[in-house]
């Protein structure tokens, strides 16, 4: 079995279970022993910023001395940078590897139970637990969170600290249609006696953390109440505890990226204070401030001004377009946009309406990409037109400024088949 094999087998696994669920992931890691009892983790979910958060979290990690492992979905431009190791995606030769071990597991679990097949996510979170639980063991592992807690393939092991980056209007066909539905479900990070750190802005579903951390004994830690950002322009001023970190100026841009940097700083803190690490704060804030994350208001061309960007959700096409609006002086750009099913497609564009000259709607190769049909009637605006071959538009766009966004599959494919020269 090649590389390329062991992709097609993974690619070829269901999307989601029959049955929700975190059954299938435990029959699985049991029969391989168990790998993810043997790891230190952090647990990160939350509706955005996970990747930002993880992002922070590694660099100061690295930079101090530690040997990091990170699990993050989706990937945006190598399957492999879905488990990393200091940053670098691990390699061909150890995904073969992997399946090798997990591809029977994975058809016994089918055969001897009634649990059904394991999905994709599960098959790729079970390598993840095996590289870093026995075949690369490593000082840290940032487990990323893939859809919601309860019933996602991560919630299987109890990290030394978790991390909680926002709860929005996400995914409510599976986790819910309101803040409580979905803090209930994204909750269940919260573990006993394991210190959570938090930014709820939702009346409703912060009350609900702090009441699930309070019954689980779980030490609470929280953004505006412990943690305080000042914020003056590019730089903001942390403060948590006695500590205040003063002219800290992020890469990456925008008032969300200050909460994520904040979230990850007060967990690296949180770690020494137990001492489970020695942190050097000046290589700390060096790593941080120089964290760039792709896909994330990336500024992909110059001339003509090209940015990427993820965002996928209502909270997301929010901060996006108010970052933007504050750091770029433009009135307005054009924005290429494609999506997939089940998102609030119509709310998202009205929120980027604000700021598209024109709209470019596209399609893309994904098995839940919204048609030229749906996108179309997505929203009623005479600034719309489609576009059948995105490369080739964005290859010759030559405006005043273009923003690609609508999701992070669709900036992945965009990455994969354009080739930006700056």
């Amino acid at each position: 079995m090649n590389y390329l094999d062991s992709l097609y087998w993974i690619h070829e696994r269901t999307k989601f279970g029959i049955k929700p669920g975190v059954k299938r992931m435990e029959w699985m890691l049991n029969h391989l022993n168990n790998p993810q009892l043997n790891i230190r983790g952090i647990h990160v979910g939350g509706t955005n910023g996970k990747g930002s958060t993880v992002a922070y979290l590694r660099a100061a990690l690295v930079e101090n001395g530690y040997e990091v492992g990170t699990f993050t979905s989706p990937f945006i431009e190598t399957f492999n940078e879905r488990i990393s190791l200091n940053g670098y995606p691990i390699s061909n030769d150890e995904i073969v590897e992997l399946v090798k071990r997990v591809k029977p597991v994975s058809e016994a679990l089918e055969q001897e139970t009634e649990l059904g097949s394991a999905t994709e996510f599960e098959i790729i979170t079970t390598m993840m637990f095996l590289y870093f639980g026995e075949i690369h063991p490593v000082d840290f592992v940032i487990v990323e969170a893939g859809l919601g807690i309860k019933n996602d393939s991560t919630n299987v092991f109890t990290p030394i600290l978790s991390i909680l980056t926002s709860i929005g209007l996400d995914h409510t066909d599976i986790l819910g249609s309101t803040y409580l539905d979905i803090a209930k479900d994204k909750g269940a990070i919260i573990k006993p006696n394991v210190p959570v750190i938090y930014a709820v802005k939702n009346e409703e579903a912060l009350k609900y953390i702090r009441d699930l951390a309070e019954n689980q004994n779980a030490k609470p830690i929280e953004l505006d109440r412990e943690i305080i950002i000042v914020s003056e322009d590019d730089e903001f001023t942390y403060r948590y505890k006695d500590y205040e970190l003063e002219t800290i100026i992020l890469d990456m841009i925008g008032d969300h990226q200050k909460e994520n940097a904040s979230l990850a700083i007060t967990a690296l803190i949180e770690l020494n204070e137990e001492n489970i690490i020695e942190l050097d704060f000046n290589k700390m804030i060096d790593a941080i401030e120089s964290v760039c994350w792709t896909g994330r208001i990336e500024q992909v061309k110059e001339k003509p001004l090209i940015i990427i960007d993820g965002a996928h959700n209502n909270e997301s096409v929010e901060a996006l377009v108010s970052t933007i609006k504050n750091y770029y002086d433009l009135e307005k750009m054009d924005v290429l946009f494609s999506a997939i099913k089940g998102k609030p497609v119509n709310e998202m564009l009205s929120k980027l309406q604000n700021l598209a000259g024109t709209f470019y709607f596209t399609e893309f190769d994904f098995h839940k990409a919204l048609s030229k049909q749906e996108l179309l009637e997505s929203i009623d605006a005479d600034n719309i037109e489609y576009i059948d071959d995105y490369v080739d538009f964005i290859n010759h766009y030559d405006g005043e400024g273009l923003l690609i966004t609508g999701s992070l599959y669709f900036i992945s494919e965009v990455k994969s088949k354009v080739e930006f020269n700056s």
